[in-house]
């Protein structure tokens, strides 16, 4: 799986386990909506690490947290 599938679908897990939708994640991380759906919807390409860490606030958990999950397991090799 990409890095950029795996993000979207580690936001959504958390989402769905914090029975979060993405305008309370917006609102609780103070990232923009319009932001959080260009992450979701893979216009954004590579978001920074500070936006996610800004998420993770929003979740309540770390960025060790976040991205020491099992989805990352699956992870392709970066496209450079």
């Amino acid at each position: 799986m990409k890095a950029q599938d795996v993000l979207v679908e580690r936001i959504n897990n958390l989402c769905k386990e914090k029975r979060m939708t993405y305008y309370a994640l917006s609102y609780a991380s103070a990232v923009p909506m319009t932001t959080l759906m260009h992450i979701v919807d893979k216009s954004t390409v590579n978001p920074g690490v500070l936006t996610i860490g800004k998420l993770c606030e929003g979740f309540g958990i770390t960025l060790k947290e976040f991205f020491n999950a099992p989805e990352f397991d699956d992870i392709e090799r970066f496209d450079m």
